[in-house]
């Protein structure tokens, strides 16, 4: 009998897609995600399993600031609530069979969405979604849209800049891009601005997110 030897670790990486029928290898490679805390970032889109890695470091730290802060002017003043991390679905019965997770989202008090404790029920106010070489944080457009999610900030590291999309005549409608001092994208749902301001001390430009009902300006 011949036995056939593993991939290579380059033939791994030409794999965009592995899709695997032994239900036993599924529940064994599951159950040890979840055992060791990797499965924190899956999401299931319409039953098919999405395994996300890890976010490195600094994907980890800007979205605990902008959580942090965010926090601050929409938490702490009474107007919603600040999530990182959160399930959000589209439906009550079965709703981990379709839901994604956004680095960070933002549900008004008056807003549409229901909170179901372990997950949400429609889109929040804002998402916002860091990107990471290789994942699809722009794939999940029409899943944003059909939750009803008003605006969606999506955070580009390579290169650096901002998109932000707006829920239009039923889908997310770019608004345009937002360069290194370049002009500030406005969420107009939650009425905060972000831009990017060169750091000369810093790999990478400072996020800088401004509150328009007050003067208050976060730079990190």
């Amino acid at each position: 009998m011949i036995r056939k030897l593993p991939p290579s670790k380059d033939a791994i990486e030409l794999i965009d897609h592995a899709v695997v029928l032994d239900q036993s290898v599924l529940s064994s490679l599951l159950q040890e995600r979840a055992k060791s805390g990797q499965d924190r970032f899956d999401e299931v889109w319409e039953g098919t399993y999405m395994m996300a890695p890890a976010p490195n470091n600094e994907h980890q730290r800007i979205g605990t600031k902008l959580a942090r802060y965010l926090d601050q002017l929409i938490g702490d003043s009474d107007r919603g609530s600040v999530m990182t991390t959160v399930n959000v679905s589209d439906r009550d019965e079965g709703w981990d069979k379709n839901y994604r997770i956004p680095d960070v989202a933002v549900f008004l008090a008056n807003g549409k969405a229901v909170d179901c404790g372990a997950y949400w029920r429609g889109g929040p106010d804002l998402a916002i979604e860091i990107v990471s070489e290789g994942d699809r944080s722009r794939d999940k457009l029409d899943f944003y849209a059909e939750v009803g999610t008003r605006e969606l900030l999506v955070i580009d590291r390579d290169p650096w800049r901002l998109e932000l999309y707006s829920l239009s005549n039923g889908g997310m409608q770019s608004l345009g891009l937002t360069e290194v001092d370049g002009a500030e994208a406005i969420s107009t749902s939650i009425d905060v601005g972000f831009s990017l301001k060169k750091d000369p001390l810093n790999d990478r430009p400072a996020i800088q997110i401004s509150d328009k009902q007050s003067t208050s300006v976060w730079t990190f």
